[in-house]
């Protein structure tokens, strides 16, 4: 009899569980809950040039790490986009990622980079872009292929939030947070 009572109870739990997983993964946002913000983000012409950003990077508990700034140059030729991005962290390393982005169509695109695994993809609806990919980090001797679902948002002609939230194996692990300047020269 308890042992009967014992698998209900596990039971009544797992299709709990079950159910809140469902409920919470379809809350999830859309890019397209943003189709009406303005200013709108028109991709190539915000990074065609020069832009600064700044941004930390946060472990899953929310801890800062590690802080960064990072110096672009973008160039747009016909429907791709190159962006050099070189980070100085806080601690003295320099990194460098070529990005190329490619216009798919409007407001879809694929984007490669030498640490990214397989293609980016990307959708711009009003003011924001949702971009995912994976990142092979570099940790000691070892490299880690993260899933970044990473989010930017336009908040004037010069200036842009983003907001990227890594996991493993589905799981959180970080967060890295940026602010971008658009150079006006």
């Amino acid at each position: 009899m308890i042992h009967r009572y014992n698998t209900r109870w596990a039971n009544w739990l797992k299709v709990t569980g079950l159910m809140v997983v469902l409920l919470i993964s379809g809350c999830s946002a859309s890019v397209d809950d943003h189709k009406y913000h303005r200013p709108e983000l028109d991709l190539f012409s915000y990074f065609n040039g020069n832009v600064k950003a700044w941004g930390m990077l946060q472990d899953r508990s929310g801890k800062q790490t590690r802080r960064f700034s990072v110096d672009i140059i973008g160039t747009v030729q016909g429907n791709t986009l190159t962006l050099k991005e070189d980070f100085v962290f806080d601690d003295g390393e320099k990194q460098q990622r070529i990005w190329t982005i490619q216009r798919q169509s409007e407001g879809v695109y694929t984007g490669t980079a030498g640490d990214v695994v397989g293609d980016a993809t990307g959708k711009v609806s009003g003011n924001a872009l949702n971009w995912q990919y994976t990142l092979r980090v570099p940790v000691g001797e070892t490299t880690y292929d993260i899933a970044f679902d990473d989010w930017m948002f336009l908040q004037d002609d010069v200036r842009m939030f983003n907001v990227a939230r890594m996991s493993k194996w589905g799981v959180h692990v970080g967060t890295v947070t940026l602010f971008f300047e658009k150079s006006v020269n």
